[in-house]
């Protein structure tokens, strides 16, 4: 199939493997996906063509975004939201952005915000931490190279510990790999992700 074919059923430019084709721990990854939340998600289809490379990122990803962390499930999910965004990945920005509905939800709050944090976080009317994580995300992805010591202050001046701040600049750093991934290989989300939490 080429990049310029219209067939919605293409999740990758690049071949995606049968079940035949993965190792056993892609299979079971795969199964583990489709009982939880019903479906198996395209980047693990796309991404297990190099199917042990995929369970490397898959165990860190995993440790990073569904793990008890440092910084709550909500305020990761929406650093990821803002980097996805920033970044113009559409399949990261469309899934975590349906994760974060379902954190707002959860949390008694507007499932909506999740839209304005994808687009400009500016307009969502974030807590003075929320808005601090988002305003840090959104500079080490747009402007890396000019990131200084003096930019953890502002996340100080919110409360963050070294370890909640250490964990925030890894949660960036592993959604400008994991966008970059996907937006060069033509990713597209799965559709259950555009209707959840709405």
């Amino acid at each position: 199939m080429t990049p310029t074919d219209s067939t919605h059923n293409q999740i990758s430019w690049l071949a995606v493997p049968t079940e035949a084709d993965v190792p056993e721990g892609v299979r079971k990854l795969w199964s583990k996906a489709e009982a939880n939340v019903g479906f198996v998600p395209n980047v693990f289809r796309a991404q297990a063509l190099n199917g042990e490379q995929f369970l490397a990122w898959w165990g860190y990803f995993n440790l990073l975004l569904n793990k008890e962390g440092f910084l709550t499930p909500l305020e990761r999910e929406m650093v990821a939201v803002v980097v996805s965004g920033a970044n113009r990945c559409i399949y990261c920005a469309v899934s975590h952005g349906a994760a974060l509905r379902e954190f707002l939800r959860q949390a008694g709050e507007n499932p909506h915000t999740a839209d304005l944090v994808a687009v400009n976080w500016r307009h969502a009317s974030l807590s003075p931490r929320r808005a601090a994580l988002c305003a840090y995300a959104e500079r080490l992805t747009l402007h890396p190279a000019e990131v200084t010591e003096a930019d953890l202050q502002t996340l100080r001046d919110v409360g963050l510990s070294d370890q909640q701040t250490l964990e925030l600049v890894q949660v960036i750093g592993m959604f400008n790999l994991t966008n970059r991934v996907s937006g060069a290989l033509g990713f597209l989300p799965n559709a259950e992700y555009h209707g959840q939490g709405r």
